[in-house]
């Protein structure tokens, strides 16, 4: 893997992969403050952030910020999650200088600029408008409120119509001051060039961020409550959520249950799920389960469509998979073609560079280091069919399940 990593005085780690049988050069900070690090008065502002990050610094305008690489054939952009902010670039190697020097900026200098911030509004508040009316996507929005209710990690992420229209200028600077903290970014790089050359360009600007500690605690989540839920909306077909909390990031059955999540309803066609419904009885066109691990909890779901007329049936058959995960056990050729299959997606993914380096970063963040792909792959290896019973059964409990239905109105 031939990473290389270093921490600054000021506690900002730099993380580093030459790929030399690329032009480009993919770079980016992470940041661990996402929407449950806001108070219930600051939801959506996290996001808010990201967007404004294009607005405005102490030296470029939205257009300089956004023609500075675009102009050059490279990518800017970012992204917000429960627990974390991305500014991340892809570019020609010979670009990298510019790159790094620009996501600086927008990281660490943004101005918020009173103007942008009016013209910005309308624009979320458009992006909240479009997912409302996308059922697929607020259906998982809202199965996050029943999952982790009264808790930040059930909020959405882009906030609500009443805090996006009251943020101010001073919103973000009291935000980033609070929560802020140096040893809690990291610069990651992955690409044609060297280490000390990604340093060269980078460093003396970061050792110029004075060391920040924040004192903001994250809430952990407890105390949930199984619960189902029907409701009407604007859709021609039944919509139907499956969720849980589940494991945490530090939890070491988090790889087994990717592994067993992978069997149930993950992206491949061959998935548990895929064959009984789709395949097997033409009820839906797309079915999946997912499973994201935060830093003290995770969450578990199952998502589908179908004719309400055929809810019942294909809800049922949901449960009849999960039920068979829990009372059987995969056989030795089963489990031995699941793990390569997992192993195979992952090794694949490992060629995306651009998810790669985004990958580095987030792992230094939640563990203090980045595991080698193999060693990931060990823990895949590891798991038998009686660890995937167990989790199946603990995760699978139809009595800690929540359901959440869409039906035409």
């Amino acid at each position: 893997m031939n990473l290389s990593i270093k921490e600054l005085a000021n506690g900002i780690r730099i993380v580093h992969q030459e790929v030399t049988h690329t032009r480009l050069v993919h770079c980016g900070f992470i940041l661990n403050i996402g929407s449950r690090d806001e108070t219930k008065e600051q939801e959506g502002l996290a996001h808010f952030w990201e967007h404004m990050a294009f607005k405005g610094t102490k030296k470029r305008k939205t257009f300089h910020i956004l023609n500075r690489l675009e102009s050059l054939g490279g990518e800017l952009n970012a992204y917000t999650t429960k627990e974390k902010i991305c500014f991340y670039a892809s570019t020609l190697k010979e670009h990298y200088p510019k790159a790094a020097e620009l996501l600086f900026d927008i990281t660490f200098n943004s101005t918020f600029p009173e103007k942008q911030i009016e013209n910005e509004r309308q624009v979320i508040l458009e992006e909240m408008a479009m997912y409302r009316d996308s059922p697929d996507d607020s259906i998982q929005d809202e199965l996050d409120e029943l999952v982790f209710e009264n808790h930040a990690l059930g909020r959405n992420i882009l906030g609500n119509e009443q805090t996006v229209a009251n943020f101010t200028q001073q919103d973000f600077f009291d935000f980033i001051s609070t929560r802020l903290d140096t040893s809690q970014i990291v610069f990651s790089v992955v690409g044609n060039i060297s280490f000390k050359n990604a340093l060269k360009q980078i460093e003396p600007a970061l050792e110029s961020i004075l060391p920040k500690r924040s004192l903001f605690v994250r809430t952990s989540f407890s105390h949930y409550k199984p619960t189902e839920k029907t409701t009407g909306r604007d859709v021609t077909q039944s919509l139907c959520a499956i969720g849980r909390p589940a494991y945490s990031l530090h939890h070491p059955n988090r790889y087994k249950l990717f592994l067993l999540n992978n069997i149930l309803g993950g992206p491949s066609m061959n998935s548990r799920l895929n064959l009984m419904l789709r395949e097997k009885h033409g009820l839906v066109y797309s079915i999946e389960s997912s499973y994201s691990p935060f830093s003290d909890t995770g969450f578990f779901g199952v998502y589908f469509g179908t004719e309400e007329k055929t809810l019942k049936k294909a809800k049922g058959l949901v449960l009849k998979e999960m039920r068979k995960l829990q009372e059987h056990q995969l056989g030795k050729v089963q489990l031995q073609m699941a793990k390569e299959q997992a192993i195979g997606q992952m090794a694949m993914a490992e060629e995306n560079y651009a998810g790669l380096m985004l990958v580095y970063g987030k792992s230094l963040l939640d563990h203090g280091k980045v595991d080698p792909l193999e060693s990931i792959f060990n823990q895949i290896r590891s798991a038998t069919s009686s660890d995937l019973q167990e989790i199946a059964q603990e995760i699978f409990n139809l009595e800690e399940l929540s359901f959440l239905t869409y039906k035409p109105n």
